[in-house]
């Protein structure tokens, strides 16, 4: 089974987390972390920052690392780096996604996640940072 390396951040504001909504795929509608693919040469941080500004017209600073998932979808298995991330410039804007939310804690299970999203969340809420 092929392997993908993703990234994905975790961008917290104001004691909320940043969720975008795929518009597009077999996975359509599904709440995700934004990120992607580690392209060759790339470090998983500096993938994450190119993918953010790529996707959401934003630039962000990589805090920490959080957590890693891996994950047996049908076609692939899933290898994902989640990191805590900051906003450092701009706001984001959708440009590959349907929607996006600010979600507390308390309301991380009220959308639709992807599945290896959903395997993270006992981390995330673990390591809730304090405002």
């Amino acid at each position: 089974m092929k392997t993908i390396q993703v990234v994905a951040a975790l961008i917290f504001h104001e004691g909320k987390l940043f969720a975008t909504q795929r518009g597009y795929g077999a996975w359509r509608d599904y709440w995700e972390f934004p990120g992607g693919k580690i392209e060759p040469g790339e470090t998983p941080e500096e993938a994450l920052v190119r993918e953010i500004r790529e996707e959401l017209d934003t630039g962000i600073t990589v805090l920490s690392h959080v957590c890693d998932v891996e994950y047996d979808y049908p076609e692939f298995h899933l290898s994902m780096q989640c990191f805590r991330c900051e906003i450092t410039s701009g706001e984001p804007k959708l440009l590959e996604h349907e929607a996006a939310k600010w979600l507390g804690r308390e309301e991380l299970d009220t959308v639709d996640w992807l599945p290896a999203d959903w395997n993270i969340l006992p981390d995330i809420k673990e390591n809730w940072p304090a405002e």
